[in-house]
């Protein structure tokens, strides 16, 4: 086992500098030939789910917008709001519901542009022989989470709404790079993350002789918005026009990666050599039924209703134990830039 635990930690812990460093160095290499820069912050390491935004600097959809984005890797949701709110990102991707965290907690000078995720992504990962094969036969085992995520801030509700205790399970925050290995070295029995995720995990659990298992926290009553697009309230102020660029090129970028996930990968690995490029096909296949789906139909793409809003709303608002009014969460979306 410790030869495992070392050669796993190692290989992920290049991958993510190498993510980290071919990232910035992909959008850095355009900078020359763009006319506005955007800065975008992702709210993970770069990934299938993530091919999109690659997709669209590879495939040409932010140049012919007139655009020069540069990527930077993030490390939750969470984190993802504060680096955007903090200036240090124009626009991004996170969990909507780190977003009505923030707000509800003293405000945050971010908005929610556009949806990309009309279902809830969050999953409870373990494998074959862990013992857990639902929710309530988790009680007492040990869950590996992010430090800054938006499932952890739906995960305490998605446990009252079934009946059990948060404090039944211990919860091990770690960061992101580090989930994988625990989960399969066994010093945790489940893993927290997005099932666009899952992909990833598979293949380190594959290597490790055990078989994976999937509990979506949607068959759990889980519902409302995942991932949206952001940006900061000074980008939205001062430079409107070319937000709405930046969000129809994105939305181009999701058409093409969706219809072509194997190629949206291969865009993300000309960032991310170390990257596996089928892992990454499945995480942006996993991503599909996400972003298409009877929600998105029915709204239409990157769209927010009210209704939706306010049961994602109550979600976190139970979760982590806010009034029902601390937040309207109409005031946290602007829609005004998404395509028509």
């Amino acid at each position: 086992m410790p030869l495992l635990r070392t050669s796993l930690s190692r290989k992920h812990t290049t991958i993510a500098l190498s993510w980290l460093a071919g990232s910035l160095l992909m959008g850095a290499g355009l900078s020359a030939q763009a006319a506005d820069h955007v800065s975008v912050q992702l709210d993970w390491l770069p990934a299938g789910d993530k091919a999109f935004i690659y997709a669209g600097v590879k495939e040409g959809f932010y140049s012919k917008a007139g655009l020069d984005v540069t990527i930077r890797p993030g490390r939750g949701s969470s984190d993802a709001v504060t680096q955007i709110a903090s200036g240090n990102a124009d626009v991004g991707t996170a969990g909507i519901s780190s977003l009505m965290q923030a707000a509800a907690e003293g405000g945050v000078p971010v908005k929610a542009v556009m949806s990309i995720y009309t279902k809830q992504p969050d999953a409870v990962l373990t494998y074959e022989g862990s013992g857990i094969t639902d929710l309530n036969s988790a009680i007492g085992k040990k869950i590996a989470m992010p430090t800054f995520s938006s499932s952890n801030d739906i995960w305490p509700a998605v446990l009252q709404h079934n009946n059990i205790s948060p404090g039944s399970i211990t919860e091990i925050k770690t960061d992101p790079s580090g989930m994988a290995p625990m989960l399969a070295q066994g010093r945790v029995d489940m893993t927290l993350n997005w099932v666009t995720q899952s992909p990833q995990i598979e293949d380190v659990l594959t290597q490790a002789g055990k078989k994976m298992v999937t509990l979506p926290l949607s068959d759990y009553g889980l519902e409302g918005y995942g991932l949206a697009l952001m940006a900061s309230q000074k980008m939205i102020s001062q430079r409107p026009d070319v937000l709405k660029r930046f969000v129809k090129a994105t939305q181009q970028a999701i058409a093409f990666s969706t219809e072509h996930p194997d190629k949206a990968a291969e865009d993300v690995l000309k960032a991310v050599p170390e990257a596996d490029v089928a892992v990454m096909t499945k995480q942006m296949s996993n991503s599909i039924p996400l972003i298409n789906n009877e929600i998105s139909t029915r709204d239409g793409m990157g769209a927010f209703t009210p209704s939706l809003l306010s049961t994602t709303w109550q979600w976190v608002a139970r979760s982590m134990d806010l009034k029902a009014d601390a937040v309207d969460p109409q005031s946290i979306v602007d829609t005004r830039f998404i395509g028509e």
